[in-house]
């Protein structure tokens, strides 16, 4: 994680790491092997999910930061979160929000897959966009994929499938022991780079707000007519993967102002998205 400050960078990483792990490793507890056959059943909505978590978000942000007057840095930093798919905490909060239990992590799996050559694609169409020298190889992406999300998320499915008791013991209290982890991530790392997210976020935060609306528009027009499908694609199409996208910052040694500004929209993003949540937490609520 390219930042810098009081807290050392390893202690940084090693949190991060733990964070993600047990987000992803307790929402796995409560995934079924079985409901990933869904997948199989509807490809077309799962088509309509990719499409717009790996084409239509990017499609939007490059628009969005084009017809603004944004520094350079922070079109780079907003379009960088909008290539960068699958957030973590993307899954948890869409089940939270009643997406369908079955979908989400299919979703979820389908698009941590596709990142590995997603990314590295989107990476050089942006490095000739802005005419830089930028790259990222599919086995870096991979790496992180597979330790960050797959890894964590399977074991979890395994100790549900052969030990389901122990697994309904486990969910709540990993899922609180997550939810603690990623605020204080968050708290250490502002601590880190406060002035330079803040900075970021000031100039930034309108486009962000707008390109996190639309990505949810779309991803809610473009989840089917089930509300639980509807749910999974829109919060998984607006939570980018500052993970990926700090990767990408770090390996192509950015400017910091890039890396607060993705630090700036994986705030704001997530903050724009508890209201749609708790409204769609209403709605599977009535209907059951």
């Amino acid at each position: 994680m390219p930042v810098s400050g009081p807290i050392p960078e390893w202690v940084l990483n090693a949190l991060a790491a733990g964070t993600v792990f047990t987000v992803m490793f307790s929402v796995g507890l409560g995934v079924a092997a079985n409901d990933l056959r869904l997948v199989w059943q509807r490809p077309g909505l799962l088509a309509r999910g990719l499409f717009s978590v790996l084409v239509a978000v990017p499609a939007l942000a490059i628009c969005i930061t084009l017809s603004l007057d944004l520094p350079r840095s922070a079109q780079i930093g907003v379009v960088l979160m909008a290539i960068s798919p699958g957030a973590p905490v993307a899954l948890r909060r869409s089940l939270g929000a009643g997406a369908h239990r079955a979908f989400a992590p299919s979703l979820q799996i389908a698009v941590a897959l596709l990142a590995v050559l997603s990314m590295p694609l989107s990476v050089a169409a942006l490095d000739e966009f802005y005419a830089g020298n930028a790259s990222i190889a599919p086995w870096t992406v991979a790496k992180q994929v597979f330790f960050a999300q797959l890894l964590p998320l399977t074991l979890g499915m395994a100790v549900r499938h052969f030990r389901q008791p122990l697994a309904d013991r486990l969910e709540p209290r990993l899922a609180r022991a997550g939810n603690l982890l990623l605020v204080t991530f968050l708290v250490v790392v502002l601590i880190n780079v406060w002035e330079t997210t803040m900075n970021a976020g000031v100039r930034v935060a309108p486009v962000i707000v707008l390109t996190t609306v639309a990505s949810l528009a779309v991803g809610h027009l473009l989840g089917g007519p089930d509300p639980a499908t509807r749910t999974a694609v829109a919060i998984t199409s607006a939570l980018r993967n500052p993970g990926l996208a700090l990767l990408v910052a770090a390996v192509n040694a950015a400017p910091l102002a890039i890396t607060g500004t993705v630090l700036a929209y994986a705030l704001v993003a997530v903050l724009v998205v508890v209201p749609y949540a708790m409204w769609r937490r209403r709605v599977a609520a009535v209907a059951s």
